[in-house]
């Protein structure tokens, strides 16, 4: 959050006052953060294609106006100590792969067209956090963009159930009843409800009691019926995971319950696949777990990122190419890996598209660093409370990665509550938040 006032502006006493007070931070905070989240094609049940597709004219001229908002934002209202605080450089090495593994693609020009609109997303994050002057402002933001995108999504479920609720005339007719919302995909809507859901629990506890309660609450209901069991279990113990050792006085025990969890899972998903001893154990006690049919889309990847584990095939490139397209189909793959846009699988995809060094950079960036800058966070009341929200965003992600592919993909809301959650970590790590609320 950003506590420096916003000298720079000048004008009437009206609007001296309304600047110093913060209002129109908070306000560009949470129009971007809502924009970034609803898109601006919101129901479009495309299936594949997700928000911020650089082949769509309004999504290019729409996201291109918000990055330049955010970036005029960020030059005139905020301090540039804390700018420069969002500076990781485990980031700027990661950001070095992307650079490589775009030159690296068939055709550069169109793939930079996706880098770019991924970093107008993380542009427009850092706006978001850095825009509001305390943790009230924030709050605010929070509960305004919240309630607007479930607003939005129960008036679709409701009111526009064709295109708001998956159908059995669509291209997976196997969802069939299950909602999507504002969003194109079920496997995007949920995890976007859980993030809200975890951003319920933080106005909760600084007091705002009813409408973190309902922000939650429905937040919560709305991933039930996404259908998404994984995201139904692992928000609850993303939270736990958090929230729990706090409580009882060892929040150092955090960094160690949230690598041991992510390994746990790491080795129950592609551990079956490349775990000899595992996949054996797996064969035996549940020989048709295939995650929906992801498994074998794995173990073609892993043999695929063998011969190629140093640099990848290019960044977001792999699943379209003609390699894919002429491999053969066993009778026996449940899913026709040719023409899916992603591996089901976030670490896979980084390994496929940036190389094994790249995926390695990644988690130190999007895991290890978050929980390094947990331990690190000053014990103020609202420090700690931001900091288990964003905690809680980054450990609910990193679960999700194993079952969808979402890092660096444009503007995805779920790619973007990672960043909000990952960037968010190491401002709360950095500097006090201030608040205006009494205690």
């Amino acid at each position: 959050m950003n506590s420096v006032a916003e000298q720079r502006w000048h004008g009437s006493s009206s609007l001296a006052r309304m600047v110093a007070t913060g209002q129109p931070s908070t306000v560009i905070a949470a129009v971007l953060l809502t924009v970034l989240m609803v898109s601006f094609r919101p129901f479009q049940p495309s299936g594949a294609q997700l928000a911020g597709d650089g082949g769509d004219i309004v999504n290019q001229l729409g996201f291109g106006a918000l990055g330049g908002i955010a970036v005029m934002s960020l030059l005139m209202l905020v301090d540039r100590r804390v700018l420069v605080s969002l500076l990781s450089p485990w980031w700027l090495l990661l950001l070095g792969f992307v650079g490589l593994a775009t030159l690296n693609t068939p055709a550069p020009s169109d793939t930079i067209r996706t880098v770019a609109f991924s970093i107008i997303g993380i542009v427009t994050v850092a706006a978001v956090l850095t825009l509001p002057r305390d943790a009230d402002a924030f709050s605010s933001v929070l509960a305004c963009a919240g309630f607007v995108i479930l607003g939005l999504s129960y008036f679709g479920v409701i009111a526009l159930r064709d295109v708001a609720v998956h159908q059995a005339y669509d291209l997976e007719a196997q969802h069939a009843g299950l909602w999507r919302g504002v969003f194109t995909h079920k496997n995007i809507a949920g995890p976007v409800m859980a993030g809200l859901a975890f951003a319920g629990l933080y106005l909760w506890r600084r007091g705002w009691r009813w409408s973190g309660g309902l922000m939650a609450l429905l937040a919560m209901i709305f991933v039930f019926h996404t259908g998404s069991k994984t995201t139904t279990a692992t928000v609850p113990l993303a939270g736990m995971l958090i929230a729990l050792p706090g409580i009882f006085g060892l929040r150092f025990l955090v960094p160690l319950l949230v690598v041991t969890a992510v390994s746990a899972l790491a080795v129950a998903t592609l551990g079956i696949v490349f775990i000899g001893p595992v996949r054996e154990l797996a064969a035996t006690l549940a020989p048709d777990l295939t995650y929906t049919g992801r498994t074998p889309v794995w173990d073609f990847a892993g043999d695929m990122i063998a011969q190629r584990p140093i640099f990848g095939y290019g960044f977001d490139n792999f699943w379209l190419t003609e390699l894919v397209f002429t491999s053969d189909q066993p009778f026996d793959r449940p899913w026709d890996i040719r023409g899916i846009v992603h591996g089901h699988n976030g670490y896979i995809d980084i390994a496929l598209g940036m190389g094994l060094p790249a995926l390695a950079v990644a988690v130190c960036a999007f895991l290890l660093v978050p929980l390094r800058d947990y331990m690190r966070t000053p014990h103020y009341r609202e420090n700690i409370f931001l900091a288990d929200f964003f905690m809680m965003v980054v450990t609910f992600s990193m679960f999700n990665a194993f079952l969808e592919s979402f890092f660096f993909r444009r503007t995805d809301p779920v790619w973007m509550f990672l960043v909000l959650g990952v960037l968010g970590m190491r401002l709360v790590a950095r500097f006090k938040v201030p608040t205006r609320s009494a205690r």
